[in-house]
């Protein structure tokens, strides 16, 4: 009988530990995605701020000039604001306007447009009160979701002009004229389309002729067409489909409904941008996409050198005697426009205006060691002061460098500080042109820097 085996068999031996792994070292870390900018709305990048900011201070300028004075707005309004002035039917609120509820339920827009919120805030300020008429300009951001093209966004900018408190035919006058004044400021060449969409009885009469007339035709109309006709038929004549405009061509004209007040208004209009030189087109089809207008509505568009007008307008204005009443204040005459700053810089650039030359920068501030840098930012601050504009690079240590940036700039005087420069409490002032230096006294520096800016002019 064989004998049981009673070495237990060996163990087999135990792999080796493994370290723990964490989660982060199992799963593959993942690419970061950058977010994008919302569609419409863009960034300004330092290369084409300098067409921003040639536009505002010419819109600052032009507002001097003409005696206007400085508005600004929330972005943020309440939407019943809009509906009530713009009107419902209208593009901008029926498929434009951002519109949202905040944490108390209230209805808020982002303004789609300026003049609405200027009427808004005069009323709340009682400016009734204030000498008549109250002329005011306001810059700023506006918001409109609409397709993006160019020179089309959905965040844009808009520089808004207005005269408020007369009823004056030379009011409209002036406001056209200031607009083409901007425009010339800027180096555009414009053409003011304008017309007359008369008052509110003149245009009762005149959109029974309108919607008899399309009704005719209503099989040829586009969708959005055959609920304007119900619901706003003047924005008939505001459509841009091939269709409907080729339908608008024969339409009636609502110059030939105009009451006598309006024609007379309409007439001296005329008469006085004729006595301004300013070129115009009556565009007997402009009616303007606001329904807030009354009398004069105009359209100010780029031309060629044969005078023709370009496709899309720079900007658009005209009268609105009603609009404060509708908004709950007392009854007062008003005009204004509000020329789009996208397209105008984008019109700059399809017609290669040239800007103004920036003043160039005369001194650089150069700096060398630990302590020649603290002095240097101290007297970079001395002379900001003293109203000198300079130039320096305290993220360069190497003076090598920092003088090859003046030097690439063609920037004539740098001002170093070393640290025997510290000790003695001295600075130098170097020639770039000649390559001559000069120890000058801390304490001397502003009058010694004067002289050499004023011998270099």
């Amino acid at each position: 009988m064989p004998k049981k085996d009673t070495k237990k068999e060996a163990a087999p031996k135990a792999a080796p530990k493994k370290a723990a792994v964490t989660d982060e070292e199992e799963k593959p870390k993942k690419k970061i995605k950058v977010p994008k900018n919302v569609r419409g709305m863009r960034d300004l990048l330092p290369e084409d701020e300098k067409y921003w900011r040639f536009c505002y201070e010419t819109a600052q300028k032009i507002a001097d000039q003409f005696d206007f004075e400085r508005i600004d707005t929330p972005i943020v309004e309440p939407e019943e604001l809009f509906v009530r002035s713009v009107g419902k039917g209208t593009d901008i609120i029926d498929k434009e306007m951002y519109t949202f509820l905040d944490h108390d339920e209230h209805k808020l827009a982002l303004r789609p447009e300026a003049t609405a919120s200027v009427c808004r805030a005069f009323i709340n300020h009682g400016m009734f009160n204030r000498p008549q008429p109250q002329k005011l300009w306001l810059w700023g951001q506006m918001f409109r979701h609409d397709r993006p093209q160019a020179g089309r966004h959905r965040q844009f900018f808009q520089s808004d002009f207005e005269i408020i408190g007369d009823a004056s035919p030379a009011t409209d006058a002036q406001v056209i004229l200031l607009t083409h004044a901007f425009f010339k400021a800027l180096g555009l060449q414009t053409k003011v389309h304008i017309n007359s969409i008369g008052l509110p009885e003149d245009r009762a009469r005149y959109k029974m002729e309108l919607v008899q007339w399309y009704r005719a035709r209503k099989k040829e109309l586009c969708e959005h067409c055959v609920k304007r006709l119900v619901r706003n038929p003047l924005r008939l004549l505001d459509c841009k489909e091939e269709g409907c405009v080729a339908i608008r061509a024969e339409a009636p004209q609502i110059v030939d409904w105009l009451g006598d007040e309006a024609k007379k208004h309409f007439m001296a209009v005329l008469e006085y941008l004729d006595e301004l030189e300013i070129p115009y087109f009556v565009d007997t089809f402009l009616v303007r996409g606001l329904d807030y207008y009354t009398k004069t509505v105009f359209e100010f568009y780029p031309v060629d050198d044969e005078g023709e007008s370009a496709q899309s307008a720079l900007c658009g204005g005209g009268r609105y005697d009603l609009l404060m009443e509708q908004l709950g204040g007392k009854e007062t005459p008003a005009c204004g426009v509000a020329p789009g700053i996208d397209r105008a810089i984008l019109a700059m650039k399809e017609q290669k205006v040239k800007l103004p030359k920036q003043k160039k920068t005369k001194l650089f501030v150069a700096h060398l060691g630990e302590q020649g840098k603290r002095r240097a930012l101290a007297l970079f601050n001395h002379l900001r002061e003293s109203g000198f504009v300079m130039k320096s690079n305290f993220a360069k240590n190497a003076l090598k460098a920092q003088l090859e940036i003046a030097n690439e700039e063609k920037i004539p005087f740098v001002v170093l500080v070393g640290q025997k420069e510290v000790q003695d409490d001295t600075v130098i002032i170097r020639d770039m042109d000649s390559g001559t230096q000069e120890v000058v006294e801390y304490s001397k520096i502003v009058e010694e820097l004067k002289k050499k800016m004023k011998k270099s002019k």
